[in-house]
């Protein structure tokens, strides 16, 4: 696991539309997120630049135009945010995490039909990380 810095709130914002529309100038970046929501082109930039320095993302040059390009995939940063959140706010533990979703945000459904699912896959294995 590469150990770099987490992501602020809206360096994850312009991480996401950069795995949304691909290798982009700062311009497409801007005008995707500012379809959203209002934000400044400088700001959009500020943010593309942090990604670059903290190994998130990539640029190269094509004339006087810099292309920004995610190096990291969206599920690997999703892995490395969740697990640091879990460690900082929950010590590690998972099962308080799990609670607080399913008590505060609720659970429809499919989705514990889904959780049903995703148990009995992950049951019969004993090697599985976190069991025991």
């Amino acid at each position: 696991m590469v150990d770099r810095p987490g992501l602020s709130k809206g360096e994850i914002e312009v991480a996401r539309v950069l795995w949304e529309i691909g290798p982009s100038p700062v311009r497409d970046v801007h005008e995707a997120i500012a379809a959203q929501r209002d934000i400044d082109f400088s700001t959009v930039q500020t943010y593309l630049r942090r990604l670059q320095s903290k190994g998130y993302a990539k640029s190269v040059l094509k004339g006087r135009v810099r292309i920004y390009k995610s190096k990291t995939k969206p599920r690997t940063v999703i892995r490395e945010t969740v697990d640091d959140l879990v460690q900082r706010l929950f010590g590690g533990e998972t099962m308080p995490l799990v609670r607080h979703l399913i008590e505060e945000r609720g659970i429809d459904a499919s989705e514990l039909d889904e959780l049903r699912k995703l148990l009995s896959e992950i049951e019969p294995d004993p090697t599985r990380k976190g069991q025991g």
